[in-house]
């Protein structure tokens, strides 16, 4: 008796076992990526509907963005620290510090607020390079550094402001962060400078898509399906046009978004397509190995921190011109905000993981749950109850995730 020769799957069968593998290994690469934005996405809808629609609001999703948006600059700086296997605990008394010190510059000393700005920056710049150089070139631990540093600059705060608030500010330092870019154009029901740079986002969006399905087929990658691919793209292309005419019904795009949008496409680049953005993710998968690859492992951790440390001191000048104020107890928890906010993103504790967008979606998620428990009456007690189990879910899902990789 013969066994009957094997049957061979017919082309469309195998086509689509292909196009389900490539899809199942597609989402396991990127769920750390896509799982929190479609979080974030179920966030806002669930307290679109438990708020009757006030999450929404034009006026809300304005305030929204400038709310958190010196939280999440300094969101986008904690994720390259930790990236690059490191901490940071003083950005938030450093933010103090330079607001206290944009401050005492602008109304004691009538300085113009421009050149009282980029100071601030520069001190920035110069409080992280003092970090840096314990961290990266005498060896002490991060996190003894940046601990020393948030009690040496909150004390300076002190010391600067004592122990008074000090306001008004002149109005162009208020408008970086509570103005919006102007109306240009003939009247319509929404702001025409707005609806131009949403079309200009989207097509740039769509195009970058493109060229990496490009990309993808001209080195014989697996890209997704096509019919996938599509359904991806729509996807972005309604989220664009949803913020565009929301933010177009109000007041138009605030200068904060700006100056985040600018940071993101500034530094995500760097990450992405930089040698130093590259040796900073070396440098934090495996430190040995990247130092016997020729890392400057030194140079790179330097560089780091003076990133945050200016990164920081623009976060303070922000809020400080959102309260009109600078305050001795500004900058209280922004550390501990940031750090949960580029864990939540994606960020990894052993360092060598991470996207500078996961610190903005990260943040958004905080911020998105703050805005809507606060509408709906939650009391700030259970609010910290909630965002310690969210970032203790994410941890646990980075975990989760690295088991099951290894398995």
């Amino acid at each position: 008796m013969t066994t009957p020769a094997p049957t061979k799957p017919s082309p469309a069968a195998a086509g689509r076992r292909s196009s389900l593998e490539i899809l199942r290994d597609a989402a396991r690469n990127n769920m750390r990526q896509y799982g929190m934005l479609i979080a974030l996405a179920l966030i806002v809808l669930l307290f679109q509907v438990w708020t009757g629609g006030t999450l929404l609001l034009p006026n809300n999703v304005s305030n929204l963005i400038q709310q958190n948006g010196y939280i999440l600059i300094l969101a986008i700086g904690m994720m390259m620290v930790i990236i690059a296997g490191h901490i940071d605990l003083s950005v938030g008394s450093l933010a103090a510090f330079v607001g206290a010190m944009t401050a005492v510059m602008m109304v004691r000393h009538d300085m113009p607020w421009v050149l009282a700005l980029v100071l601030g920056l520069l001190i920035g710049a110069a409080a992280g390079a003092w970090q840096g150089f314990w961290i990266a070139y005498v060896g002490i631990p991060s996190f003894i550094v940046t601990l020393a540093g948030m009690l040496l600059f909150r004390g300076a705060t002190q010391i600067v402001l004592e122990g008074q608030s000090v306001s008004p500010f002149p109005q162009g330092y208020q408008q970086l962060a509570q103005g919006f870019i102007p109306e240009m154009g003939p009247y319509t029901q929404y702001h025409n400078p707005t609806l131009v740079l949403g079309a200009v986002v989207l097509v740039v969006v769509l195009l970058q898509q493109w060229r990496d399905r490009r990309r993808q087929l001209a080195y014989e990658l697996e890209p997704l399906p096509f019919n996938l691919w599509v359904l991806k793209c729509a996807a972005f292309a309604v989220a664009i046009v949803a913020v565009t005419m929301t933010l177009a019904s109000y007041r138009g795009v605030p200068l904060v978004l700006l100056i985040l949008c600018a940071l993101l496409l500034t530094l995500g680049y760097i990450m992405r397509n930089a040698v130093f953005g590259r040796h900073v993710y070396a440098l934090g998968g495996n430190k040995a190995a990247a130092k016997l690859s020729g890392v400057r492992d030194r140079r790179v951790t330097f560089l780091v921190f003076v990133n945050m440390g200016v990164l920081a001191a623009l976060a303070g000048c922000l809020y400080a011109a959102r309260l009109n104020a600078a305050t001795p107890q500004a900058g209280l928890m922004f550390e501990l905000e940031a750090i949960a906010a580029a864990f939540i993103g994606g960020a990894s504790m052993s360092g060598g993981v991470g996207r500078v967008l996961g610190a903005v979606i990260g943040g958004l998620v905080l911020g998105v749950l703050n805005n809507g428990m606060s509408l709906v009456g939650i009391g700030t007690d259970y609010q910290q109850v909630i965002k310690g189990l969210v970032l203790l879910a994410a941890v646990g899902f980075d975990v989760w995730n690295k088991r099951r990789a290894g398995s």
